[in-house]
């Protein structure tokens, strides 16, 4: 990876994180001070969206600690696994927060059910990106026996001669 898109890439998760704080900040600070007047639920949309903000913000750092392995080479190692669990985990948990606000706002949506139907889609595609990275994580798996399997055998061979 490239000094230019490593830079590109931590400014955009520098910038991503900044605004997930904000926004964590903003709505903490909304639920003391606003009081709740609407159709909607304010005060539990608010605790999801500190919830979710919060599970973007375990994926951010992950996808960090997994570009600075990059850098040093050490991605192929079994180190980098707990970082892409804990994407998974995040992603999930993003998946799960979103079924939540799909089922805080349904209630309101009794004239048009499809605004639901397709919020669920919506979380149903997020449980899919999680299954890509699962899926990623597998070639990971199957990148680090090999470099291993690599290892052992030009030991083997440099034993020999």
């Amino acid at each position: 990876m490239g000094q230019l898109t490593v830079r590109a890439l931590r400014a955009v998760l520098v910038v991503v994180f900044a605004g997930t704080v904000f926004v964590q900040v903003s709505m903490v600070w909304a639920l003391f001070t606003d009081p709740e007047d609407g159709s909607l639920p304010l005060t539990p949309l608010r605790l999801v969206t500190v919830l979710g903000m919060g599970a973007a913000q375990v994926a951010l750092v992950c996808v960090w600690r997994l570009v600075a392995m990059v850098r040093r080479g050490t991605v192929f190692s079994h180190a980098a696994f707990r970082y892409v669990n804990g994407m998974i985990g995040a992603i999930v948990a993003a998946a799960l927060v979103w079924f939540t606000v799909t089922a805080l706002n349904a209630p309101g949506q009794r004239e048009d059910p499809g605004v639901t139907l397709i919020m669920a889609g919506v979380g149903v595609a997020i449980l899919g990106v999680a299954l890509i990275v699962l899926v990623l994580r597998m070639l990971l798996a199957q990148a680090v026996a090999r470099d291993g399997e690599a290892t052992r055998m030009q030991a083997e061979l440099d034993g020999v001669i």
